[in-house]
């Protein structure tokens, strides 16, 4: 299992990497118009900033504008790409076209039929929008579920996105999720627990250590 952090924002992709325990990033075309950077010296300051996967999401419509994208990204971020296509007609296409020289996922998946196709297609990654698809489909973990089932024995793994609170995200695990992405604020989230902040606190109210 891997946990990413969901952000195009090299300040906090600085502060997961002190944090030792976040794998690598996610990024998408939303994300990347909120850096102050053009996206190429944006990808470039991320994979800096990682020993992990650097996802990028294509964003060209037709086949050979999305090829040609692929691999000037594969360009910028090297070994560390991971390619975002879109689960469409073309988008799987296109991983089939791609996945034998740069590792692709399929993103925005919303059904374990397509779920299927990416894994035909070569994709490495699936990735579900959990709570998007608990807004439009009405239950995002059961998305999750069904997918886990169709690619139980490939090695296509699932990842869960869109995840807002620290219940849905061990919910999306516990539904056979591979991996999380979290924006930053996310991450702290689930990290943190009152409970233990007061029991460390107890504990260093009435005992010694070391120092």
């Amino acid at each position: 299992m891997a946990l990413y952090l969901d952000s195009a924002i090299a300040s906090e992709a600085e502060v997961v990497k002190l944090w030792g325990w976040v794998k690598g990033i996610t990024t998408n075309p939303t994300l990347l118009s909120q850096s102050d950077t053009p996206p190429e010296t944006t990808l470039k300051k991320l994979v800096a900033l990682t020993n992990g996967p650097l996802y990028y999401q294509l964003v060209a419509s037709d086949k050979a504008g999305m090829l040609a994208e692929g691999r000037k990204a594969f360009e910028i971020i090297g070994s560390q790409t991971i390619l975002k296509i879109p689960a469409t007609p073309l988008g799987f296409e296109v991983v089939a076209s791609l996945s034998s020289e740069i590792t692709c996922s399929v993103t925005a998946i919303y059904s374990a039929a397509q779920a299927a196709v990416a894994r035909e297609a070569g994709a490495q990654i699936a990735i579900a929008y959990v709570n998007r698809a608990t807004r439009l489909l009405g239950d995002g973990i059961a998305l999750v579920r069904d997918m886990a089932s169709v690619l139980k024995g490939s090695d296509t793994e699932i990842l869960a996105a869109s995840i807002k609170s620290p219940e849905e995200a061990a919910a999306s695990l516990q539904a056979g999720a591979d991996h999380l992405t979290l924006p930053l604020a996310m991450l702290q989230a689930i990290a943190t627990h009152e409970f233990s902040q007061k029991t460390v606190e107890e504990f260093a109210k009435g005992g010694i250590g070391l120092r």
